[in-house]
């Protein structure tokens, strides 16, 4: 069996995301990555139906990573339930949301969060 992946990596976004009201209000910047996992079955590689659009989950980034929020884990969540849920044909699907800077003091420091979802 041949498993594809569909991937966006390194996606950057300046978001209201973050547990203190502040970091909500000036916001953070993020870098976002998703890849996505199913059965290599395309008869047609020039059709894009027998794929996945890796526009559309551009476009599930965005709506997400838009949105207030206090934790990574939330966004993640949310980011994972509609990937699962536009293409329920995928065996795996690897989240993660890195938090350049987060407002404990560190230099240079970044913070994670991945979820992986797996058949």
């Amino acid at each position: 069996m041949i498993t594809q992946k569909v991937a966006l990596s390194e996606v950057r976004f300046f978001s209201p995301i973050g547990y203190y009201e502040e970091e909500q209000i000036v916001g953070n910047e993020f870098f976002v990555a998703v890849e996505a996992y199913f059965p290599f079955q395309n008869e047609d590689t020039e059709h894009l139906g027998n794929t996945i659009n890796y526009e559309d989950i551009y476009q599930i980034l965005v709506e997400v990573m838009g949105c207030k929020r206090k934790l990574l884990e939330s966004a993640a969540q949310e980011i994972l339930d509609r990937v699962l849920n536009k293409y329920d044909f995928v065996t795996k699907v690897v989240v993660n949301i890195r938090k350049v800077n987060p407002a404990f003091g560190g230099d240079l420091a970044n913070s994670e969060v991945a979820l992986i979802f797996e058949k």
